[in-house]
């Protein structure tokens, strides 16, 4: 049998935004809103790929080392909730055409590769906290932060001792212009 590992692309948020984010998440949220991602696992998700075979790894690895993709500012200024999936989110209200680009570039590639994308359109967001099943209230508009991401990477998601850690396998450059 194939070993494989769970794999996804993302962009990683500054260490002050992580931090940002997680003192904005205590003051705006119930303890019982739902499960609190870490502060290490906050990223943003370019494209879920599943799990992957070693083989099926090193494809996707040259793909993705193929894109050439200029860098762009991302600003984080919404928040939502959808109760289906359980996720409480942040995200940019209006997503930089860099971000969706990339996404969807990788996306495709995932996709020619068989790995399952779903057919929504992709929506950035990070995820604040997982099995958020009871409706919450949203903090009211006016908050934001900003980063500009000089690279992506491909993560590794592992559970271990009732804990999920991301690691990150490779990353590649975004290019400033």
């Amino acid at each position: 049998m194939t070993e494989t590992r769970r794999l996804f692309f993302a962009l990683a948020l500054p260490d002050e935004i992580q931090s940002g984010l997680i003192s904005w998440r205590a003051s705006h949220f119930p303890y019982s809103a739902g499960k609190p991602v870490v502060q290490a696992n906050l990223h943003l998700t370019l494209a879920f790929l599943g799990d992957i075979s070693a083989e099926k790894q090193r494809a996707l690895s040259q793909l993705a080392g193929r894109i050439r993709q200029p860098a762009f500012n991302v600003c984080l200024n919404n928040a939502g909730q959808w109760l289906r999936s359980g996720v409480i989110w942040v995200g940019p209200r209006q997503a930089p055409r860099g971000l969706l680009q990339l996404a969807d570039m990788l996306r495709a590639q995932a996709a020619r590769s068989g790995c399952h994308q779903p057919a929504m359109p992709f929506h950035p967001h990070i995820t604040l906290y997982r099995q958020a099943t009871q409706a919450v209230a949203l903090p009211p508009p006016g908050f934001s932060w900003s980063f500009r991401p000089t690279e992506f990477a491909l993560y590794s998601s592992n559970f271990k001792r009732g804990r999920t850690q991301y690691q990150v396998l490779e990353k590649w450059p975004l290019s400033e212009q």
